[in-house]
């Protein structure tokens, strides 16, 4: 079976109805892929449909364009929530067409021109005879005595599903746009745990551990909350919404913008999924709530570390998007080519960096300084940890005893007073957004009570 486009210039949508509760091995599914690029299109043949749910479970085939090409997935759709896709870690590129089958050996595959093969369950030879996709969400191949080969369960994406079960080492990824860094949701034998990675660097920055210090299984989202179990399937903890809803959960789901978990539930008078709960309620306590370089303030607004150098003397406290100019650690390798400046009432929401204990302020920020790969250092109760980033940092209240330390360029101050003027440049900045907030409040508040005055002062008719 081909399906054909038809194709505008504009972004588009395409759609194609074709629901079947199951397929069978020999099972072909052609969609064209447009010839020009033509941003945000979709092209989308749903060929699966599970409806013993409210909204119904829908498998599609899907061509979308993405950085200049086209990619080829299979995709499950919970409504219009994407609860999984072939394509999250690696996506499949094509051109002309875009092809599913059912081998008749049982493999399940995504084609290109020239059946080229771009993504596969790998179960030729097992005896599977047929695709079904269950009221669950799971997408199955099963063979004649339905025992299950392979299952979209085992392949976690960024949601899980209620009625989902995940072992210890599995996780949840979710990959920001515009981000060379991406979250993780990780089951850990001690806890469950939210990192932030980029590369080789890898930060926690929210952890649930059961009491007692019993350890982890696997975990199941329920109807009720997010259940974890013993190797002996006993449940050992739960996670549930703060508020009791009437509606069961249906999905958790880790945030590509955010990095925020969140159990999602549907509302049959609204028609849509809203979230009962999430494991951070803070914007500064996300990781990514600023850009580098940036201080998330109390007042959860986004404020740049800046250095007072002869260009920018006489600039302005900035609250600009782009805080990392005249300030990245790239090259500060090398004795005498950087120093550590310290920022008052200050810290980081990323937890897991190297630890060395014992330490005092001075020989914490010496550490960073001899570490190529350091560019920022929090000493905590003389605890010193290393951070390869300048990310998730946040204002706290002063006295929390926290000394947070950046390593910029040699010299970014000059005149030989670097470090004192640094860290008040740095003070005024954090405060800039805040003191506006409050001049405002305050000066709001006077003219009140000027005004309160005048018209108790005037004759009645004319408090206008």
């Amino acid at each position: 079976m081909l399906l054909y486009y038809l194709f505008i210039s504009l972004p588009l949508l395409v759609t194609y109805g074709h629901s079947k509760p199951e397929i069978h091995i020999g099972y072909n599914l052609t969609l064209a892929v447009p010839v020009e690029y033509s941003m945000g299109f979709i092209g989308r043949a749903f060929l699966m449909e599970n409806n013993l749910t409210i909204p119904s479970f829908k498998a599609a085939l899907s061509v979308e364009a993405f950085n200049g090409k086209y990619s080829c997935s299979f995709e499950v759709f919970l409504g219009s929530v994407k609860v999984w896709n072939s394509g999250h870690y690696s996506k499949f590129y094509t051109s002309n067409i875009c092809v599913l089958e059912l081998t008749n050996d049982g493999d399940l595959r995504l084609k290109g021109p020239k059946d080229r093969v771009g993504w596969r369950t790998g179960t030729s030879g097992q005896g599977v005879e047929r695709f079904q996709l269950l009221r669950t969400g799971n997408l199955v191949l099963v063979d004649g005595l339905d025992r299950i080969k392979w299952q979209s369960f085992n392949f976690p994406t960024d949601v899980m599903l209620c009625g989902q079960r995940l072992s210890v080492a599995s996780r949840l990824t979710s990959f920001p746009s515009n981000s060379s860094s991406y979250y993780s949701m990780e089951i850990e034998h001690s806890r469950i745990a939210l990192y932030l990675k980029s590369g080789k660097k890898n930060y926690s920055y929210w952890e649930f551990k059961p009491s007692k210090n019993r350890n982890i299984a696997f975990i199941e989202l329920g109807s009720k909350g997010l259940e974890l179990f013993s190797d002996k399937g006993k449940k050992i903890a739960q996670i549930n919404p703060s508020e009791e809803t009437i509606q069961p959960l249906r999905f958790m789901a880790l945030g590509n913008q955010t990095g925020n978990l969140r159990l999602y539930f549907y509302s049959p008078s609204l028609e849509k999924f809203d979230a009962s709960f999430q494991v951070l309620n803070t914007t500064c306590d996300l990781p990514l709530a600023c850009n580098p370089y940036g201080i998330c303030t109390l007042s959860s607004a986004c404020s740049c570390i800046q250095l007072l150098t002869k260009e920018n003397e006489s600039s302005t406290p900035s609250t600009s998007s782009n805080c990392i100019e005249g300030i990245s650690s790239d090259g500060f390798c090398g004795r005498g080519k950087a120093e550590m400046l310290e920022l008052e009432s200050v810290s980081s929401v990323l937890r897991g960096a190297p630890k060395m204990v014992n330490v005092s302020k001075e020989e914490c920020g010496k550490l960073c300084l001899e570490d190529c790969n350091c560019a920022s250092a929090l000493l905590s109760s003389e605890e010193c940890f290393l951070y390869g980033m300048v990310i998730g940092v946040k204002q706290v209240e002063k006295g929390s005893g926290l000394s947070y330390m950046v390593k910029v360029p040699k010299g970014s101050s000059h005149g030989g007073h670097g470090r004192s003027n640094v860290k008040k440049w740095v003070l005024i900045l954090v405060g800039v957004v805040d003191g506006v907030i409050i001049l405002v409040l305050f000066g709001g508040l006077g003219y009140y009570l000027i005004r309160k005055r005048r018209r108790h002062s005037l004759p009645n008719g004319h408090n206008n």
